[in-house]
């Protein structure tokens, strides 16, 4: 239970307008798979969307997936499922919700009706568990698993951000490229057979370029918030605009998004409004989004003119889904897509990163959620907090999960944001 519920979390014409969108469109791709047979796809996240919609194959996103089932108060009845039949309660709950949703039957209580057999499933072998979820869940649906290869950097920079958009090769290395190069042309061939499709190397160069002003949308956005007075815009708002747009990338509508975006949060910095009006201290949220209980954002608000103004979602864009140099678009969509979890997560990236973020945006106190299990997002954690701490931004760790309700403890969360709140950011 939020501490504020009566807080209106939409403020924005546009967050309204984003929420819908997901809405019509997955109604629209259960019945284009339903009755029309179209083939879709389940994929990872930092995989390369931008091929699929390229070649006209839907996507469902796991993690987006995984967080509508989250918000929706469903993942005790799905993890608890998945513990019963054997799975082990550490397992990542992030990337094995999916799977989880598929084996377990909630009959009308799942989202939408639960997800329709796909045509193929896609993910990026960034940790341990990523290939045998992604294959058990590929074998019960009766679908195909293709796995990209997450090869190791030899090259990491603390500040990448100054490579990631004109040197990229340098920053991502030849030989890394040339192998996720190779992956990714394999991928298209499976591709055009799912989708009757012939890959044009024009088209991806034109869609990449349309992705680059998309992000540049964004980047005014980020740069809007970093320095008005009071923020114009919560952070949940943030997360639905940018997320919904990056799901729908290079698309016309996206675009078209990103930019009434940024001119609806333009014209509240011009009239001088704020997302909090009691707007006293600053925070970052730092980790993936608390996906079942987003009003937390919001909890501090009115008790402590404590505003959430920073998240990962929106400035990692810009960062790092950019690519200026489309000579070889594919090679540059190799890039974003060979270092995209380490940059985010791991150190030295994330750590200078995150620092120079919150210097940026005047933050004034982190918190940093620690999630159980899932080792991609918590393996740099410790290493952010600290490099927050050195760098003069008090930091509160909270051991909790982005999608599992279960072990949340509102009342102990609530007495440390207290503590940290009055005791020390005074």
């Amino acid at each position: 239970m939020s501490r504020t519920a009566s807080v209106n979390d939409k403020q924005l014409a546009c967050t309204q307008a984003a929420a819908e969108k997901q809405r019509t469109w997955f109604a629209g791709l259960r019945r284009d798979v339903f009755e029309q047979q179209r083939p879709y796809a389940i994929i990872n996240a930092d995989t390369p969307h931008d091929l699929f919609h390229l070649m006209g194959v839907p996507v469902v996103t796991n993690q987006w997936w995984a967080a509508v089932i989250a918000a929706k108060r469903l993942s005790p009845d799905y993890l608890d499922g998945m513990n019963e039949r054997g799975y082990h309660a550490d397992l990542c709950r992030y990337c094995s919700m999916g799977l989880a949703s598929s084996l377990i039957d909630l009959q009308e209580r799942a989202p939408w009706g639960g997800l329709p057999r796909p045509a193929l499933l896609c993910a990026r072998l960034t940790c341990d568990c990523m290939q045998r979820i992604f294959q058990q869940w590929a074998d019960h649906l009766g679908a195909p698993f293709f796995a990209l290869e997450a090869p190791g950097s030899s090259v990491l920079p603390e500040r990448w951000w100054e490579l990631s958009r004109h040197r990229w090769t340098e920053l991502c290395e030849p030989h890394r490229l040339d192998l996720m190069v190779a992956e990714l042309r394999e991928l298209i061939g499976v591709l055009e057979r799912i989708s009757g499709k012939r890959y044009d190397e024009a088209a991806l160069r034109a869609f990449l370029q349309r992705v680059n002003e998309q992000e540049e949308c964004f980047e005014e956005v980020r740069q809007m918030i970093a320095t008005a007075p009071r923020c114009p815009v919560r952070i949940s708002e943030q997360i639905t605009n940018v997320m919904a747009t990056q799901w729908h990338r290079g698309s016309d509508w996206a675009l078209a998004h990103a930019r009434a975006f940024r001119d609806e949060v333009k014209a509240r910095v011009d009239a001088g409004i704020g997302a909090c009006d009691q707007e006293r201290k600053r925070l970052m949220w730092v980790g993936a989004g608390l996906w079942h209980n987003t009003a937390f954002y919001s909890d501090y608000e009115a008790s402590h003119g404590a505003a959430f103004v920073w998240s990962m979602y929106l400035p990692f864009g810009p960062e790092w889904y950019i690519r200026y140099g489309l000579d070889d678009p594919l090679r540059a969509l190799a890039s974003r897509v060979v270092t995209m979890n380490e940059v985010l997560h791991n150190a030295p990236y994330a750590p200078a990163w995150i620092v120079r973020e919150a210097q940026r945006n005047r933050i004034d106190g982190a918190v940093v959620l620690m999630p159980r299990g899932s080792r991609p997002s918590a393996s740099g954690t410790l290493f952010i907090t600290h490099a927050l701490e050195a760098a003069g931004v008090p930091t509160l760790l909270i051991e909790a999960d982005m999608v599992d309700a279960r072990a949340w403890d509102g009342a102990a969360v609530d007495a440390a944001m207290t503590r940290f709140l009055e005791e020390r950011l005074t």
